[in-house]
Parts: C-alpha cells; structure tokens; sequence
C-alpha cells in the first residue's frame, strides 16, 4: 500500500511544482448558446515558469486506509494528506471520464484570509475533485467538503465547472488564520447565456432566500435540479463580524465584499471579460470605461438603500445572453484576443515597434520620473504555459462525448488539438517528463511552439499571418473530421467500450504528435524565409530565392523622422 501511495503522490509532485500560476483567463458557455449544445468551457494558464503538457491521471481503485499527499500547484510545497477516496477517475487535464471540466482563475482578494494552516490549495481541489466527481454538482460538493474538512491554503480563487448539461462558476476566499476553511458562493449560469472570469471575482447579489438556493447547511438538496444558488452558510455573516459588510442581506456581494474592484482589477482583468463579451452580446460599449479602469461608486445604490459598503456601481454583468450561438471555433478565437478594435489595440501603440507586435515583456507597470504606467494585459499572452477548450456532449457516451482542445504556448499562435477525455494515455509530444521549463527536449510539442511562436514575435505582421494560416488549417481540419470519428467510435462502443477507448487514444496521440512535428518544419521554413530581415520566395528552376526587402514600413519611418529631425537625412545626390 505504501508504495501506491507514494506513486499518486510522486505524480501530484510531478505536476504542481512546475507551476506558477497568477493571470488566467475563463470563458463559459450553456448548452442553449452553443451551435451544437454542448457545454463549454475554455483556460488559459498564464504562467512565466510554467512548462505546457497535458496531465493525466488513470482511473484506480484504492485500499480503505490509502491517504493522499496534497502539494501545493504552484509550488510543489508538501501541504498535508488527506484520505482516499476508494475509486478515483480517468483524467485528462482538466477533464475527466465523465464530461467534467474544471478551470481556473485566480483574484487573490483580501489577503489578510490567507489561512497556511490549509492543506487544500486552489490546484489540489481542480484535480482531486475531477478525481472524484462525476458533474459539476458533485464537483462543487466534493471542493465545499474538501475545503470544510482540511482547510483552504490558497487565496481568492474562481473556477468553471461544466458538465454535458450544466455550466456553473463557483468563487471562494479562506477565512484567515484564526479560522479553517473558507466562504464560497456557486451559481449555476442560466442555460441560453455564457459567462467568463479572469482573475477577479465577479459574483455580486442574488436571491440568498429564493426557492432556487441553498445554504452549505443544506447539501443534501445540491442534486436537486431547481437549485441554482449555493454559498457557503457564514459567507454573509462572516463578513459582518469581520467588519467587511454593513446592510441588508438582500444587496450582499462576494465579489465587492471579499475583493473590491480597482483600476487593476478592471484595466487587466474584466477587460478581458469584455473583450469576450462584446464579441457576442449587444450594448456592451456602456462597460468600456469600467474596462479600461473607471470605477464609479454611486452614494445610493438603485434600490435607495445607502452604499455604505462603497461598491462599485458601473460592474458588468455575470452573464450576458449572446446574439448568436458560439462554437468551438468561436471559443478558439476568443482565447487570441489582443484588445483588436479599440482605442486600446496592442498592436496599434508605440510598444508595438514597427511590425504590430500586440506583446509587451513584462514587468505589466512601470515607472517614468516617479510617474507610474502600465501595458494591456489582454486574453492572449506570451507567458501561457497552456490553454484548452473544452466540448462535453449529453448526446453522446461519456466515453466518446467529452473532447479536451488542448494547446501549448500562446494560444495565438498555438494549436487546439483534440484529446479525448477517456483516453488512457497521452501523446509523447505531451506528456509528462518529456522536458522542463529549463530541460530541453527536441519532441516536446512545448519547445516546438515556443520556437515558432517567439520567432513570429520578431516580425509579428509578417510572419504571424503564415502561423495563422497553419493553425487554422489544422483545426477546421480536426472539427470537421470530429463526426467521423465520433461515429467511428460509437460503432467500436456498441461492440466493446475498451475497443472504442483505445481507438480515440490512438486518434488523439496521432494528431498531438503530428501537429509538433509539422510545427517543426514550420520553424524550419519560417526561418529560411525570414531570416536577416528579408522575405525570400524559393524560384523553381533558380539556385536562388526572389527576395524582398520591406524595411520597417512607412509608418515607422515617419515616426523616426519625427523624433530624430536631421539625423539621418541624406544630402541631394548623397546616395553611394
């Protein structure tokens, strides 16, 4: 037994000591607003020394005594051991067997609720509770429990948990050293809308005494499909004692409460909400001001009750209802975006340099003669370490209905490539072992985006319009074969389940590792053609190539003319 054990725990370890994870970014999806109802959900993880691969955890069966190491994800921090369970899930990043996703993003919130006492970090809840749970309830159940039973070691934490039929955010926030545990609120997004979170919280007011919510006292009522509000039993009145909170139950908001929005917490976080948002729902430029940082605080808030609490009166809303329906496509595009068509277009402004380059290196603010600054800090970054997208469908066997889009690096210039989530292994390119944030591996999918993706970064709106054109191809083809395989399998199901299984294993580690070998050749080509600053075009018949010399565009010369006057200026007939 003690070896079973120590092997789980050596795979948690393998996992969360890579990871460092502050920025991330959430879009959620119901049935009723997809193109093919399913659910989705999509992550990106955001991280300058997280290395991207795809976990996994195989289904198991464990002895009644088994106790399981819990490391802290970020740091890789031994936090406790909690009991096993005696049947654990197939996992597959952050789905399991069954349709179940969870993501992630961190707000922080107070800090003064960070409780180390915990053993249960943000991490160790996502992948113990797929472990553990077969929906979305049951999911929320398992993390409440989790956290009530051992302790909430991290900060304020949003996730995303979707299932074939139910997309739900939950928020939570420890209660400080003196108190084990932690407050949370669930809600279940209406079927029809979608909604998103990127590192603050977003869940305000809402009926805490209608007949659709529950209590933490009361979750023997969870699977109860009227239910559609859960918090935690003290989330109100733990506020209140703690001096956080003043007036009527019925204007409580967790997000204004346990982490009151600021300029941060709009300029490079909700702007990502709203980026999404005003892609799909009308009227949402009466948020862009809040977006880029304005915060108003009205003294009454709209039901005439004083806004003692000071809390911002100009928020987005959790959900918007989309005028059209989303696909898996649309879901793809969201994760790219760079602010495209606004006043605040990164690849518009001076930092952009002279190629539209919509990346800024880190640190995010800086200072100018004591004079404090900031970049964008848009969905698209150069620091993801992964992202995904995930599709669970009712109306298929869970064996062959969930799909993990699974991407490595920045997702613009990344591929979603398809993983099943019953498979019982993943692709070589991908998995665990294979490289480290600074252990180089020539197969490693990671190391094969990095190169094309930082190379396009020297000369963005040139060679970036090639990768594009590669991902694309490489996703509409894996969406429009999707059909064919799903058949595939359902015929190999009918048969024999574990026939079906290993297909999609099969199919899912084919592509994985064909996408990193082709992006290998396309660092090959976009190097030769590229290199030196010219663009070359190989000449059939020719030793040598057509070149071409574009320089740094008229634009970008006007701008050098400007700030340097004379400088360069040639005299008439001074050319060589």
């Amino acid at each position: 037994m003690k070896k079973v054990i120590f092997l789980v725990a050596a795979m948690f370890l393998l996992v969360l000591s890579s990871k460092t994870t502050s920025a991330c970014t959430n879009y959620l999806i119901t049935k009723g607003a997809s193109t093919d109802g399913s659910t989705m959900i999509s992550y990106a993880a955001d991280s300058h020394v997280l290395y991207g691969e795809l976990y996994h955890w195989p289904a198991a069966s464990w002895p009644k005594d088994a106790m399981l190491d819990v490391y802290e994800w970020d740091t890789g921090k031994l936090l406790g051991q909690i009991k096993q369970v005696a049947q654990t899930y197939n996992v597959v990043g952050n789905m399991n067997e069954f349709q179940l996703a969870i993501g992630e993003t961190t707000y922080g919130g107070r800090s003064e609720l960070v409780n180390k006492e915990g053993i249960m970090d943000y991490g160790s809840l996502i992948y113990i509770a797929l472990q553990r749970s077969k929906n979305a309830r049951e999911a929320i159940k398992t993390i409440a429990e989790l956290m009530a039973e051992y302790g909430y070691y991290s900060s304020g934490e949003s996730f995303s948990i979707s299932d074939p039929n139910e997309v739900w955010i939950m928020e939570l926030i420890g209660k400080g050293p003196e108190h084990k545990g932690a407050v949370w609120v669930a809600r279940r997004i209406p079927d029809g809308y979608v909604s998103a979170h990127a590192n603050h919280a977003r869940i305000g007011a809402f009926p805490y005494k209608g007949k659709n919510t529950i209590t933490s006292d009361e979750m023997g009522k969870i699977f109860d499909k009227n239910i559609e509000n859960i918090y935690a039993a003290d989330m109100i009145s733990f506020a209140r004692e703690q001096g956080y909170y003043k007036g009527d139950d019925k204007n409580f908001s967790f997000s204004e409460t346990y982490a009151p929005v600021d300029f941060g917490g709009a300029r490079f976080c909700e702007i990502r909400v709203w980026s999404m948002f005003s892609q799909i729902a009308d009227d949402m430029d009466q948020y862009w001001d809040y977006s880029k940082g304005i915060i108003q605080h009205d003294e009454k808030l709209a039901n005439g009750d004083a806004n003692e609490n000071h809390y911002a009166t100009n928020r987005m809303p959790l959900w918007v209802k989309p005028n059209r329906k989303i696909s898996v496509q649309d879901m793809m595009h969201f994760m790219r975006n760079h602010l495209e068509g606004t006043e605040l277009d990164m690849s518009k402004d001076m930092g952009a340099g002279a190629f539209g380059n919509p990346y800024r290196w880190r640190p995010l603010t800086w200072e100018v003669d004591s004079v404090k600054y900031c970049n964008e800090r848009a969905t698209a970054t150069q620091q993801t370490g992964f992202s995904f997208v995930t599709q669970s469908r009712s109306w298929l066997p869970d064996a062959i209905g969930g799909i993990f889009w699974f991407g490595v690096d920045d997702a613009s210039c990344s591929v979603y490539m398809p993983m099943y989530s019953s498979i019982t292994k993943v692709p070589h390119t991908l998995e665990r072992g294979n490289g480290a944030m600074m252990v180089w591996s020539d197969d490693a999918a990671f190391w094969a985006f990095n190169q094309v993706t930082n190379f396009t970064y020297t000369r963005y709106n040139l060679i970036h319009p090639e990768v594009e054109k590669k991902q694309q191809m490489f996703e509409n083809q894996f969406v429009e074969l999707t059909s064919t395989i799903d058949e595939r399998a359902q015929m190999l199901y009918k048969k024999n389940a574990t026939s079906a299984v290993e297909y999609l294993t099969n199919y899912s580690c084919t592509q994985a590792d064909m996408v990193t070998y082709a992006w290998k050749d396309l660092y090959k080509y976009l190097f030769m053609k590229y290199m030196d600053g010219n663009v070359k075009t190989a000449k059939p018949g020719h030793q040598n190539p057509d070149m071409e010399q574009p320089g740094y565009g008229e634009d970008w010369y006007k701008k050098i003319v400007d700030e340097t006057g004379e400088q360069f200026k040639m005299p008439t007939g001074g050319g060589h």
